[in-house]
């Protein structure tokens, strides 16, 4: 596997990476990770499997790091010992092109999945350039790269329709991100609460994820505007990092909020993360560009009320019995459904159960045995024991495959 992005860096992809490669291990399955070192040598010195390669800071998003191409190449060239069956691609940036590079000269497929819909939030990144033509520019890049692999996984059933609109014509097949035992486990609502010095009766509600711009945190400031007119006491919590912190931040002084919005920055994945969804008597989302929308289902398996937008990928996990209300991007009428769940906590906490129960059906080591079936059908020596749904996910494969095979 080569990523350009892993812990300490949180986002969707190290998440989806950790949780996947945990159960494929448990599967029989053996992976070896190259990613990007992050100026901590201590990080992940004892990580089984795991190559990190020297790297530099990326302009305007200091949190990302840009691996050093000759780094990477003589890293790669080390585990050139032909003890591979398969090379799993999950960025697009130097590992795509380093894995492509290295998968070809081994003879071996290599897979990549897309999990980042790069064309709605380019602007963000490179103002210059008008929105038209990053979108145009995005499809491009997006199409070449997928159509240089053997295959495509797509998380979600709408990134799977995007990358058919964009001209791939590589097999796709969709396989999400499932959820570890562990974020079933409740969190400690009064510990989080004390550690932030906050009133037991102060109603929170939470933004969990990466603050970049493309999260359309924004819009949920906006919302919170209109919440607090009708609810004075709620706090709008804002958890993780990322380039638009500051700018956000602006917008709050301005609105005059600084009260009632809190930045508490990343949390610690054992324990606080947790304890914050605990604390949550509501959980808002509104992201445009969610190729899957991995943190709703957290939120779920804590048992959150969940007010959020259907957008892209979190159309798949936003569906009837999970518990949550979908609101349009309207900042008055998402503000007044989370209101309504402020001001009717037995039917936030039904909601809460509704969610819990639902994200059970996303477990993660179904996931897993859905990728490790994935990875047989295309050469990887992988055992495969006769399962469910590994049979299921096999025709439903083969079925997406020759959808796209007769475009």
């Amino acid at each position: 596997m080569l990523s350009d992005v892993y812990f300490p860096r949180v986002n969707g992809v190290s998440t989806s990476i950790a949780t996947f490669r945990a159960d494929l291990e448990a599967l029989g399955v053996e992976t070896t990770l190259v990613v990007p070192e992050y100026g901590n040598a201590s990080f992940g010195a004892d990580e089984p499997g795991i190559v990190r390669v020297s790297a530099r800071p990326v302009p305007r998003d200091p949190e990302d790091r840009f691996m050093r191409r000759s780094e990477l190449r003589r890293a790669l060239q080390q585990l050139s010992d032909g003890r591979f069956s398969l090379v799993h691609v999950h960025t697009p940036f130097l590992a795509h092109y380093a894995g492509l590079e290295f998968a070809r000269q081994a003879g071996i497929p290599v897979i990549e999945t897309y999990h980042t819909h790069f064309a709605e939030y380019l602007h963000h990144y490179i103002p210059f350039l008008p929105r038209a033509l990053g979108r145009a520019l995005a499809r491009t890049i997006t199409r070449r790269q997928c159509n240089a692999t053997d295959s495509v996984i797509a998380p979600s059933e709408q990134m799977f329709a995007l990358l058919a609109a964009a001209g791939v014509q590589r097999p796709v097949t969709v396989i999400p991100t499932g959820l570890p035992p562990v974020r079933f486990v409740p969190g400690n609502a009064e510990r989080f609460r004390r550690a932030y010095a906050l009133s037991q009766r102060r109603p929170i509600v939470l933004y969990l994820g990466r603050v970049a711009h493309e999260k359309n945190i924004g819009f949920l400031i906006d919302s919170f505007a209109e919440v607090r007119r009708a609810r004075p006491d709620a706090l709008l919590v804002i958890a993780g990092e990322g380039p638009a912190r500051h700018a956000l931040g602006q917008r709050v002084l301005l609105a005059g909020m600084a009260k009632d919005v809190m930045f508490v920055g990343y949390l610690d994945r054992d324990g606080e993360l947790a304890d914050c969804y605990a604390a949550a008597a509501v959980f808002v989302f509104a992201s445009r560009t969610e190729t899957q929308g991995l943190v709703l289902l957290e939120a779920m398996a804590q048992g959150c009320a969940i007010v959020s937008t259907a957008c892209l990928g979190t159309v798949s996990i936003l569906q009837n019995g999970s518990g949550a209300r979908v609101a349009p991007e309207n900042p008055a009428v998402f503000a007044q459904a989370v209101i309504d769940l402020l001001d009717d906590p037995p039917q936030a906490r039904h909601r809460g159960e509704l969610a819990r129960t639902y994200a059970r059906g996303w477990g993660s080591a179904a996931m897993a045995a859905r990728l490790r079936q994935f990875y047989a059908e295309r050469g990887a020596r992988v055992k495969i024991d006769p399962e469910p749904a590994a049979t299921a996910a096999s025709g439903e494969s083969n079925e997406r495959q020759a959808c796209l095979d007769s475009r």
